[in-house]
């Protein structure tokens, strides 16, 4: 009997030790996540303070230092904020060309490609001279192209940098950039294609006969190297005739007429066309209307 009661003395006396352990484990581990939580904060207090410090320190020279340094370490929201203060200070000084890169770099970097593409092309106007001249005007055509959107969109970044691009090309030919420009002009060009053929294709779709003629013209006249050539002239004959079929009576003949034309010109640049006896047929459907208006 004595035995069991030791025994079970024993065991009550391990649960305790287990939980006093547990205990100091624990106390253990919250200190040293307390500690860390400390530093952290007061190292990321001295980091702020240290860049406070700068930045209303009024001295160009060291806000130009430190701003190189948070450049340099891709701290490129603090290396912004440094430079807004001195860069009209630094204006015709020689160290203005890197700071005025850097400085379009940083609005880069930031995704602020509006005001990366004004402040490249701003650095290739000023230092028309530097050996960064040729950088810049590509990656001030470049930011346009990180703004380009989903070709169902407005496309006017996308135009603006097919122009920068083109531009770039003209002046820097045979470089390894204008083979890079070429490519993004050759993938934009193909976004305005499929939007282009796609606005006619809805007008079509919706029964808007005129606006999906208006813009099959312009797409002939904008694209004239497109795949879709034949499709958007046998369009065209398709969208003519129902044009005209829904005209009032007045305006049949020469609507007919239009769609006439449309017909011979396919007949003329796709003779080979697996679409021509369906042409033909509508040719001859015009041919006995007209008749009638004769």
């Amino acid at each position: 009997m004595l035995k069991y009661h030791l025994i079970v003395r024993l065991l009550q006396l391990k649960k305790k030790l287990c939980v006093i352990v547990e205990m100091c484990y624990f106390c253990t581990l919250m200190n040293r996540i307390l500690i860390f939580t400390l530093f952290s904060a007061v190292f990321l207090l001295s980091c702020k303070s240290e860049y406070e410090t700068i930045r209303t320190s009024n001295n160009p020279e060291k806000i130009y230092k430190a701003a190189q340094k948070y450049y340099k370490e891709k701290e490129y929201e603090r290396a912004l904020g440094l430079y807004d203060l001195i860069i009209q200070y630094y204006r015709g000084r020689q160290e203005a060309e890197e700071l005025f890169l850097n400085y379009a770099y940083c609005h880069y970097y930031l995704n602020d490609f509006i005001l990366s593409s004004t402040y490249f092309k701003n650095y290739s106007s000023t230092f028309s001279n530097s050996e960064n001249r040729q950088e810049a005007e590509y990656m001030a055509a470049y930011s346009n192209y990180r703004l380009s959107p989903n070709y169902r969109l407005d496309q006017t970044y996308t135009y603006k940098a097919i122009e920068g691009f083109e531009q770039f090309i003209n002046l820097y030919p045979y470089t390894e950039r204008a083979d890079l420009a070429t490519g993004l002009l050759d993938e934009m060009r193909k976004k305005l294609d499929i939007k282009a053929f796609e606005q006619g294709m809805l007008y079509y779709k919706i029964g808007q006969y005129q606006s999906a003629i208006t813009s099959f013209q312009a797409y002939i006249n904008e694209f004239p190297e497109t795949k879709k050539m034949e499709e958007v002239r046998f369009l065209l004959i398709k969208a003519a005739m129902e044009l005209a079929e829904k005209s009032i009576y007045e305006k049949q003949k020469e609507r007919y007429e239009e769609a006439l034309q449309h017909i011979e010109t396919f007949s003329k640049k796709h003779a080979s066309s697996r679409k021509m006896r369906e042409v033909k047929e509508y040719k001859n459907i015009i041919l006995k209307v007209l008749k009638n208006f004769a």
